[in-house]
């Protein structure tokens, strides 16, 4: 990619995304904000699905993003942030619905790959061309991405979604969501299994 396009911007979608992106950081030797993985726009989409469907309104009306890593057990809803035009979710909808909308996330990619019998396509696609679209056209939209982190939610020397600004740079910031103790926890975690998973790449190297 770099010796055709040494100032590319590098797009990583495939599995597993958190892993691949670290990877091409540290292989690349690119600036951290020309490194972007696209796997919480596709999260996030997942979640205001089934908050669409609970609430029975236009999913363009709802803001609900997904942290963490891009992975069954390490992707974090933030439940207590989603918000219908401004009102959060959680005056229209219980506790436990809130939490079975969040399960369901966690394990939407999995569900959709059991209905169509292969790996899911349109929305990974439709979430990519997102991205893209806010770099090309310089949006500064704010989506959740897989970037590397050095102090941010707590956490250094790895690629983990956050909400970041994209424009015509790559990602250009990372905002601050101000986790409670029990998001920063979860966030934690997440950390602690994409690390265990990142320790895969020494044994390749070592291989």
């Amino acid at each position: 990619i770099l010796e055709y396009s040494p100032n590319a911007i590098i797009v990583v979608i495939s599995n597993p995304m958190d892993t691949m992106t670290y990877l091409a950081l540290k292989s690349t030797g690119l600036p951290k904000h020309r490194i972007i993985g696209m796997g919480g726009i596709l999260d996030s989409a997942r979640f205001k699905c089934y908050l669409q469907k609970e609430l029975q309104c236009s999913p363009n009306d709802l803001h609900a993003t997904v942290i963490g890593g891009h992975g069954d057990t390490t992707m974090i809803p933030l439940t207590r942030l989603a918000t219908l035009n401004g009102t959060p979710v959680s005056n229209m909808l219980s506790a436990d619905k809130l939490k079975q909308v969040a399960a369901d996330t966690m394990v939407g990619g999995a569900t959709l790959t059991k209905l169509l019998g292969t790996s899911a396509w349109y929305a990974p696609g439709a979430a990519g061309a997102a991205l893209v679209e806010s770099i090309i056209r310089n949006e500064k939209k704010v989506f959740p991405c897989c970037v590397a982190l050095d102090g941010e939610y707590g956490q250094k020397d790895i690629c983990l979604g956050v909400p970041v600004v994209i424009g015509k740079n790559g990602w250009e910031k990372i905002i601050d969501y101000k986790l409670n103790a029990e998001e920063q926890e979860a966030f934690n975690k997440s950390a602690e299994a994409v690390r265990s998973m990142n320790q895969v790449l020494d044994t390749l190297v070592n291989a």
